[in-house]
C-alpha cells in the first residue's frame, strides 16, 4: 500500500470522485429512507476513506467485524459492487444489517455470519485482504483480535479500526489504547481523520471535497474517530 497520509488520500478522491459521488447520494437517500431503522456508525471522512481505499486496492476478500445496522457494510459492498470484483465476510451478534442491505449489493458479494467472531474464527478466510473491526471496543477484546485475529491474516492486509480518536488520546483501558500501544510498540504507523486527534487532516479533505463538489454531508456526525493502518 501507499504511504497513507492526507495528500495520498487526497489524490484518491480526486480520483474516484465521480463513483464516491453517487454512492454519498445513494447513502444520504437511503439514510433518509430508513429513518430510525438505520443507525449509522461511520461518520463521513472515515466511510468515504474506506470506499476509496477499497477501490484502490481492490481486494478480493474482505473481512468486516461488526455491522451492527449495516452502514458501514453498505459502504463496503458499494466499493466492491464499483470495482467488479471482491467478497465480503461480515461477523456480528446482531442480524440488523440483513435487513438493511439490499440484494443488489449483497447477492453473490456478502456472507453474513450471525455470532462472535471469536467463535467463528475458522470463517475468516485465509486471502483476506482487507480487515474491517467496529465491534466491541473494550480493551479485552481488542487483546483478542491482536493476538488471535491479526496471526491469520496475510502480512500487509490494510486495517480499519473504528472509534479509536474521540479525543486527542484513546480512552484507558480502551480497545483504542492497546490497538495504538501494539502499533507504536512496532513503528507502525496508522492515519486517522479525526477531528480531535487530526484536525489538520479533516481541514485539507474538506477543502479537496469543496473543490469537487462533495461537501454536502452525507451524515451530520463529524468526528470520524477512525484509524487506519497496515499489519506487519
Amino acid at each position: 500500500m501507499a504511504v497513507l497520509d492526507i495528500a495520498y488520500i487526497g489524490r484518491l478522491y480526486v480520483k474516484y470522485q465521480i463513483d464516491l459521488g453517487k454512492v454519498r447520494d445513494a447513502q444520504r437517500s437511503y439514510l433518509a429512507e430508513r429513518g430510525k431503522a438505520m443507525k449509522p456508525q461511520l461518520d463521513d471522512y472515515e466511510a468515504e476513506i474506506t470506499y476509496l481505499l477499497l477501490r484502490e486496492q481492490r481486494p478480493e476478500a474482505v473481512v468486516e467485524i461488526g455491522t451492527f445496522h449495516g452502514w458501514s457494510t453498505r459502504w463496503i459492498l458499494s466499493a466492491l459492487r464499483d470495482n467488479g470484483t471482491g467478497h465480503l465476510s461480515s461477523f456480528d451478534i446482531v442480524d440488523n444489517a440483513v435487513k438493511n442491505v439490499s440484494a443488489d449489493l449483497s447477492d453473490g458479494r456478502w456472507a453474513f455470519t450471525k455470532g462472535d467472531v471469536r467463535e467463528n474464527l475458522a470463517k475468516v478466510p485465509d486471502n483476506t485482504a482487507y480487515l474491517f473491526i467496529d465491534a466491541d471496543h473494550g480493551a479485552r477484546f481488542a487483546r483478542w483480535y491482536i493476538g488471535n485475529l491479526f496471526p491469520v491474516v496475510p502480512p500487509k492486509t490494510p486495517v480499519s479500526v473504528h472509534d479509536v480518536f474521540h479525543g486527542r488520546r484513546p480512552k484507558p483501558l480502551s480497545e483504542g489504547s492497546v490497538v495504538i500501544k501494539w502499533l507504536g510498540e512496532r513503528g507502525i504507523e496508522f492515519f486517522t481523520p479525526s477531528t480531535a486527534r487530526a484536525p489538520e487532516a479533516t481541514e485539507y479533505l474538506a477543502e479537496v471535497k469543496e473543490e469537487l463538489g462533495l461537501d454536502i454531508p452525507v451524515r451530520t456526525s463529524s468526528h470520524n474517530p477512525m484509524i487506519f493502518f497496515e499489519l506487519p
